[in-house]
């Protein structure tokens, strides 16, 4: 039986002391116990001695010290897991929402997880198909990667997060996949957009959905990511499934971290965030990855807005760090009603080249992605050059650049919410783009590749 303290000393926002304590240990859960019966729920942020500093879950409102107690329930949270986790609802707390039963668990899972030992990782070289042009063409995810898209205040990251959910597959056999959705202190509307996205197209069978509102408490929020990255590894190394994991909005993740370094008046690194926000981060994003022996995986889609529209600021600059590679939004192309709006020339994924190829796409995936690049950054200089000097100042093979641009936005980039596009219709679009160029202008790609798939008119 737990011991129980009524030494609760001071309450200050979601901070509580508890003093004398014995054998108390850091991240343990406590029970608050009113003398109305009502029990709320915290954990341990810090011990000094006899001294503990427990961090509430819910609201600290209407908390009477003098006849409350507290209880150390000597663990940490846990989620209970089962494979009927698919398909159903959570808070951000693991308890479900959708009003269905209570899961029956297999097993208890620590939040916090247990590292990868590094050398027990696989090198992630498996391409996952999201249908959609801008990241399979040019920035390819695969599978064990973490890809983080970065977004700005108004613009559709949700339904690009919901269409990813929707269409994303690994290619050849029939592995098994699931997605884990995060929804980090989105609004009610958000959530209500994402679970009947789901239920409308049928992925909510294959999905677990971990759903925390912007109104319920800050610590809910530290914990989701977590929640649903515990999830995702018992699908992944449990049940050897292949999951991919979408977390949207990081930033109001570290915005809560925020929240609680300042009520614990820890001192401020850059723009107030804590110092220890790049290893916070890393603790989540570093649960990616595949393990030798094992068949499952887990692949990681961070999404997060940036403050101001500034890629330095910390959050997606931390992120950068970590990750491997971004997809950035462009509010440009927004304005000019191509959606998704990804802005593929400064977007990257630096393991693409590992996904590609022949047996994984097509053997002149890489060819054509080095072309379209090209031709897309030289077409974009070829309209600014346009609108300085004007039409008359370019030369036919600049114009012919210009219009391969106007038309790699319109239809490569721009194919709506509810299309998806296998890799083979992706690569034909881009070999039909490539078409409006001078075949001599085509120097990336090689001649046997050209002669095979350049369409007959542009020979």
């Amino acid at each position: 039986m737990q011991k129980e303290y009524r030494t609760i000393k001071e309450v200050v926002g979601p901070l509580m002391l508890v003093e004398n304590v014995e054998n108390v240990k850091y991240n343990e859960l406590v029970e608050i116990e009113q003398s109305n019966g009502e029990i709320r729920r915290g954990k341990v942020l810090e011990i000094n001695r006899d001294r503990a500093l427990v961090q509430l879950f819910e609201a600290s409102q209407g908390l009477k010290i003098s006849s409350a107690k507290a209880r150390f329930l000597g663990k940490s949270i846990e989620l209970k897991v089962s494979p009927d986790m698919l398909g159903r609802v959570f808070d951000g707390m693991g308890n479900p929402k959708d009003g269905g039963p209570d899961i029956i668990p297999e097993k208890s899972m620590d939040i916090n997880g247990s590292p990868i030992n590094p050398a027990a990782r696989d090198y992630p070289d498996e391409f996952i198909q999201t249908g959609v042009s801008a990241i399979d063409g040019l920035n390819t995810l695969v599978r064990g990667q973490k890809l983080p898209v970065f977004s700005v205040s108004g613009l559709p990251h949700a339904n690009l997060a919901a269409q990813i959910a929707r269409q994303a597959k690994v290619l050849g056999g029939d592995s098994k996949f699931a997605v884990v959705f995060a929804a980090i202190g989105i609004t009610y509307e958000e959530a209500d957009f994402f679970v009947s996205d789901f239920r409308r197209t049928g992925a909510i069978d294959r999905t677990v959905l971990f759903m925390n509102l912007a109104n319920d408490p800050a610590i809910e929020r530290i914990s989701t990511p977590r929640m649903a990255l515990s999830a995702a590894e018992y699908l992944a190394f449990d049940l050897g499934m292949h999951v991919l994991v979408i977390m949207t909005d990081i930033t109001n993740y570290a915005e809560a971290m925020r929240e609680v370094s300042a009520a614990r008046k820890e001192v401020p690194g850059r723009r107030g965030y804590p110092g220890y926000l790049y290893t916070d981060l890393a603790s989540i994003y570093e649960r990616a990855g595949k393990i030798r022996g094992k068949e499952g995986s887990i692949t990681q889609i961070p999404i997060l807005t940036m403050p101001e529209d500034d890629k330095t600021h910390p959050i997606p600059d931390l992120t950068g760090y970590i990750t491997e590679g971004q997809i950035i939004l462009s509010r440009e192309l927004y304005k000019k009603g191509f959606n998704p709006p990804i802005d593929v020339l400064p977007s990257l994924s630096r393991l693409k080249d590992k996904g590609i190829g022949k047996g994984k796409t097509r053997e002149d995936h890489a060819d054509t992605m080095n072309q379209l690049f090209a031709a897309y950054a030289r077409g974009k200089e070829a309209k600014e050059l346009s609108a300085i000097l004007g039409d008359a100042a370019l030369s036919d093979t600049d114009k012919k650049y210009a219009k391969f641009a106007e038309e790699f936005e319109r239809r490569y980039i721009s194919q709506g919410f509810d299309c998806n596009r296998s890799i083979e219709e992706t690569l034909t679009i881009g070999w039909e783009l490539l078409s409006i160029l001078p075949k001599s202008e085509l120097k990336r790609i090689k001649d046997e590749y050209i002669e095979k798939y350049l369409p007959v008119r542009e020979r």
